[in-house]
């Protein structure tokens, strides 16, 4: 019967999780922010501003595809 906890206590894994991911999140922020401010300041009707929420929130995803394109000339 020991011998049995003793095998269930070596099979149990314990895992530590740590987060360091902190400072892309605010550089996100940021800049989620500045683009917000940028295309709703820009924006001439409902439809464009709508758009505008939509171009800030995708705004790293046209980051890298330009700078793909870059690369691939």
């Amino acid at each position: 019967m020991a011998k049995d906890k003793k095998e269930t206590s070596e099979n149990v894994l314990v895992k530590k999780v740590i987060y360091k991911n902190g400072t892309s999140g605010a550089v996100y922020g940021l800049g989620l922010v500045g683009a917000l401010f940028y295309y709703l300041s820009h924006a001439t009707n409902f439809v464009t501003g709508l758009i505008g929420i939509l171009k800030a929130i995708l705004w790293p995803a046209f980051i890298v595809y330009q700078i793909l394109n870059y690369i691939k000339m």
